[in-house]
């Protein structure tokens, strides 16, 4: 618990939806929706340095990205108006999850960043609380605060443990990047799956309410979806773009990332039985 530390590498893990279901619709438009969150050991890494002078900085800004719009840097902001703090930081994000992956590459930066820094600045704030401000930055972030694998509700802010057995997955990254508005805001996209409760689901148990979404409008991740359908059931996490298939054994899923065309990008993740950061 207490080995984390300024000179740290601080892990900030993918995530794979095993189901998503959208169950209904708010009044305010979010979508209600049922998913279990997987971690994995495939993940961006993240680096701090302190900073006197009470500035948020990144050190390599993405491509594309203002570094005002960043998760990682209004993670911390945020962080800094919630406690008062005066102290700084320059965040040092090295990315290998796609961006538009459905992976939960931005969310999970910006747990890590919540988590890093509430340690490393001695902020104290209780995990639930940090929970509470990741949900203002994404639908996605409390869970990789909450850091364990879980039955989610809700936009996906209301988590229930839940004990997965060890698994190995397939993951292929299809070469566009999936924008989670526009698979939400489709006309066609089903909203009235019948919720479950969570005692009731068991892995194998659903599908992904937005695959057919993404695959009618992305054909490449149609296409890649139907090369992992070859060796079993394989279906697409979040809104895309990532699909994948799971394994009961490394072996086994090692055999089918071995026949990856050249073509396609895609590599061999274990399951994680919780965040890294669980229990800092």
């Amino acid at each position: 618990m207490n080995s984390w530390t300024w000179d740290s590498t601080w892990p900030a893990p993918a995530k794979l939806n095993l189901f998503l279901h959208v169950v209904g619709r708010r009044p305010d438009g979010y979508h209600l929706l049922q998913t279990v969150f997987r971690f994995v050991d495939r993940g961006d890494r993240l680096r701090f340095l302190p900073r006197e002078d009470g500035d948020i900085v990144l050190a390599r800004p993405i491509p594309g990205v203002p570094p005002e719009t960043d998760l990682t840097v209004r993670a911390a902001r945020l962080l800094q108006e919630e406690t008062g703090c005066r102290q700084g930081a320059t965040i040092a994000l090295e990315k290998c999850l796609p961006m538009g992956g459905g992976l939960g590459g931005g969310s999970s930066d910006a747990a890590t960043v919540l988590l890093a820094l509430n340690h490393l600045w001695g902020l104290g704030l209780p995990r639930h609380r940090l929970q509470e401000l990741g949900l203002g930055l994404g639908a996605d972030v409390p869970v990789f605060v909450f850091g364990r694998n879980a039955f989610a509700e809700g936009v996906g802010e209301a988590l229930q443990l839940v004990d997965l057995p060890p698994a190995w997955y397939v993951v292929l990254e299809p070469p566009v990047g999936v924008p989670t508005a526009a698979i939400f805001g489709a006309p066609d996209l089903k909203r009235d799956t019948p919720a479950i409760s969570a005692s009731a689901w068991r892995p194998g148990f659903g599908h992904n309410d937005l695959e057919p979404v993404a695959c009618a409008r992305f054909p490449a991740v149609a296409e890649h979806l139907a090369w992992l359908c070859q060796f079993g059931p394989a279906m697409m996490t979040g809104s895309g773009a990532c699909v994948f298939a799971e394994f009961t054994n490394r072996e086994a899923a090692e055999a089918v990332a071995a026949q990856l065309p050249g073509s396609m990008r895609g590599w061999v993740a274990t399951g994680l039985a919780a965040h890294p950061l669980a229990y800092i």
